[in-house]
């Protein structure tokens, strides 16, 4: 029996690099499933038939989000677990980053989270009390706490999402319902791939080989993350094994925050 037997979770950005991990170990784990993104091939472009259940859904759009809403609503009379996994990645620094990518750089990751997890309150709701509670999980990340250069405004989003899942945390944990952020470091997905090769990696004219290697030898554990271990975290975070995490921020970066950069020889 899986872990998540018996639950049913909406997954947005889950045609992505690592929303396709996390449907596709909710799948293995027993849940019913819904993959949540722009279109069906997503970024990775490829069409899986996996057991997911699509749904369309620009998650900026409040009609959208509540009609995705109403969708499970409808399905499954409830939602057990939420992972808010949509985002985009600007690679500039303020003074080069136009207001309409600032500002679509908001709309995405901060007020797409925002509307998802408004209209899935009450349906998690349905999901908590008994004994049960239901997971709502955001992605934060390491940058939320750090920044890299030419990544302004993806740094300013992310911290304004740590903020609003501590935030969520306190107002619905007495309802039963858990708020965790996710914050990654570096994870071979296409965001990763295009922050190689765009101008806030610093290349310098070196290869993606070079680039690659250069990131993983600055990680104490000298690899980056692949999408399956954001995924093993929000299987966890996602389970009754964790039915007491909640308002944290949990880093998964390889001990790449842990260490005083400057230091490395």
């Amino acid at each position: 029996m899986g872990m998540l037997e018996g639950k049913v979770a909406l997954v947005t950005g889950g045609r992505g690099g690592i929303g396709r991990a996390i449907v596709s170990r909710f799948l293995r784990e027993g849940a019913v499933v819904y993959a949540a993104d722009l279109t069906q091939r997503g970024s990775l472009d490829t069409h899986d038939d996996d057991g997911s259940r699509f749904v369309k859904l620009d998650v900026t759009q409040e009609a959208g989000a509540k009609a995705a809403m109403e969708q499970v609503a409808a399905d499954e009379g409830k939602l057990d677990i939420l992972v808010n996994a949509a985002g985009i990645e600007i690679e500039k620094t303020i003074e080069d980053t136009s207001l309409e990518e600032w500002n679509r750089s908001f709309a995405v990751n901060v007020t797409g989270t925002f509307l998802t997890s408004k209209y899935a309150l009450a349906l998690m709701r349905r999901a908590a009390g008994g004994g049960n509670t239901a997971s709502l999980i955001n992605f934060g990340s390491y940058d939320g706490f750090i920044a890299d250069p030419g990544l302004a405004a993806y740094c300013a989003t992310k911290g304004a999402v740590h903020a609003l899942t501590r935030a969520m945390a306190c107002d619905h944990g007495p309802e039963g319902i858990r708020v965790n952020a996710i914050c990654p470091g570096y994870v071979d997905t296409p965001m990763l791939q295009s922050f190689f090769t765009g101008e806030g990696s610093g290349g310098g004219g070196k290869t993606i080989d070079q680039l690659q290697q250069a990131v993983r030898d600055v990680h104490p554990m000298r690899s980056y993350g692949t999408a399956e271990d954001i995924a093993n975290l929000v299987n966890w975070l996602a389970s009754d094994e964790a039915r007491y995490a909640s308002g944290q921020l949990w880093v998964l970066d390889g001990g790449l925050s842990a260490q005083v950069q400057q230091m490395k020889l």
